[in-house]
C-alpha cells in the first residue's frame, strides 16, 4: 500500500452532520484490511467524539504499533463559538485529552490545526518540544500554516509537517507552501482532495446537506457558483472515463502527482467510500496529463472551505 495515503476522520466527529456508528466502525475495519494504517482526526472533531470512537474502532482490531495515529489541537469551544488557542496551557490540556480519548501513551503526530495570531509563536514552539521530549508525542506539525508562520514557529520548536487543503478547485499551496515545504523537508498531508465532495461526482445543482453540515451554509455550495464547477466536473468525468478511472480516482491521484506532496488525506463514512482512494494511490500521472487537466480547470470557481470559526 503507498504510503501517499491516510484515512480520515473528519466525517466522525459532527461537522459533516450526523453519521452511522455501525457502518463507520465497518469503514475503519475494511480501512484496516485493504492495508491502511494512518489514521488522522482531531480533538475539535466532537472535542473528543471522534478520537475516542477511533480508539473504539482501532483497538478492538489491531495492536497500538501497527497504526499511526495522527490528532490535532489548538481549538476550542466556548458554547457555540470556537476559538484558536495555541497556548501553551491549552495544547497541554488538549494533549492530555486526546491521550486519554484515544486510550494510548503516545500520539504519533500532533498538529496544531489553525495558526493562532494571539498567543506568540514562542509559546506554542516551546510547548510542543517539551511534549515531544516527555515522549507524549513523538512527531509535531502543524495544518493551514503559511510558510512565516512555520518560519517563526520554527525557531522555537518542532515542524515536521503541514496539513493544508489541497484539490483542483485549491490550489492557492502551489505557489509558496509547496515550494516552501520542499526546501524545508516538511512533510505535506493535504486535506480535501475530493474538494469537500464536488469531485465525489455525485454533486447536483439540487443537492442538499443535512442539518450541521457546514456545506449548507456555504456559498460555495449554492447557485451559480456551484452550477459552474459541477460543469468543469462533467468534464472531469469524461476525462476520467477516457483513461478508464473514476473521478475519485482521478482526483487523488492529481493530488498526489504533486512531487510536493506526500499524503493525501480522505474522508469516508461507509466501507465502499475506501475503494477509489485506495486504487488512485497507484495512478500516476503524466505532466502531459496534468498540464490537459489544467485547461479543464480553467473555468473553475475556488471553493475554499470554511475556516473554524464558521462551523457549526
Amino acid at each position: 500500500m503507498s504510503t501517499r495515503y491516510r484515512e480520515r476522520l473528519w466525517s466522525f466527529g459532527g461537522d459533516w452532520g450526523a453519521f452511522d456508528a455501525d457502518e463507520a466502525k465497518k469503514t475503519i475495519g475494511h480501512a484496516l484490511d485493504i492495508g491502511i494504517t494512518l489514521f488522522d482526526t482531531a480533538q475539535a472533531y466532537g472535542f473528543g467524539e471522534s478520537e475516542r470512537f477511533l480508539a473504539d474502532a482501532l483497538w478492538s482490531r489491531v495492536p497500538r504499533d501497527r497504526v499511526v495515529v495522527a490528532t490535532k489541537g489548538g481549538l476550542r469551544k466556548d458554547g457555540n463559538t470556537m476559538h484558536r488557542d495555541a497556548s501553551a496551557r491549552w495544547l497541554r490540556e488538549g494533549v492530555e485529552a486526546s491521550l486519554r480519548n484515544l486510550r494510548t501513551d503516545y500520539i504519533d503526530l500532533y498538529q496544531v490545526h489553525w495558526p493562532d495570531q494571539k498567543t506568540p509563536p514562542e509559546e506554542t514552539g516551546r510547548a510542543l518540544g517539551d511534549l515531544a521530549r516527555e515522549g507524549k508525542i513523538r512527531h509535531a506539525g502543524v495544518s493551514n500554516y503559511s510558510p512565516r508562520q512555520m518560519t517563526d514557529l520554527a525557531q522555537y520548536g518542532p515542524v515536521e509537517t503541514d496539513q493544508p487543503p489541497y484539490h483542483m478547485f485549491h490550489r492557492d499551496i502551489e505557489a509558496e507552501v509547496l515550494p516552501y515545504a520542499e526546501r524545508n523537508d516538511i512533510g505535506v498531508l493535504v486535506y480535501a482532495p475530493l474538494a469537500h465532495g464536488v469531485l465525489s461526482g455525485t454533486m447536483t445543482p439540487q443537492t442538499t446537506f443535512p442539518p450541521g453540515d457546514w456545506r449548507g451554509s456555504s456559498a460555495d455550495f449554492k447557485g451559480e457558483r456551484l452550477a459552474r464547477d459541477l460543469k468543469v466536473v462533467d468534464r472531469l468525468k469524461q476525462y476520467a472515463a477516457a483513461h478508464e478511472i473514476t473521478l475519485p480516482q482521478l482526483a487523488i491521484a492529481w493530488a498526489i502527482s504533486n512531487p510536493a506532496v506526500d499524503v493525501a488525506i480522505v474522508g469516508a463514512r461507509h466501507p465502499e467510500h475506501l475503494n477509489d482512494p485506495a486504487a488512485a494511490a497507484d495512478i500516476r500521472l503524466s505532466s502531459t496529463e496534468r498540464d490537459e487537466i489544467d485547461e479543464i480547470l480553467a473555468n473553475a470557481v475556488e471553493i475554499v472551505g470554511p475556516a473554524p470559526e464558521a462551523m457549526p
